[in-house]
């Protein structure tokens, strides 16, 4: 359980440093190095949720990866106990 904590806490802590430079590249469109770091968190955001989803299963609905039945309520939620 300790990993599965640890990739939740790494996509979270990527949302909101990709949140806060959103917000900051809306008035400084042009600022090179916030997009080089919005590029950085969005591509570790990526890879985190990759090896999440693959281990764990979806976070969001859209990343349920079956045809045959709708899973996405399959695994405990993250914040259910049972995940942590």
């Amino acid at each position: 359980m300790h990993e599965r904590k640890m990739l939740l806490q790494s996509i979270q802590q990527c949302d909101f440093a990709l949140y806060e430079l959103q917000l900051y590249l809306d008035t400084h469109p042009n600022c090179k190095r916030a997009m080089e770091q919005y590029r950085k968190h969005l591509e570790k955001k990526k890879k985190a949720e990759k090896m999440y989803t693959e281990k764990y299963g979806p976070i969001q609905p859209y990343q349920s990866n079956t045809t045959e039945r709708w899973d996405w309520t399959d695994a405990p939620w993250p914040w259910e106990r049972e995940a942590n």
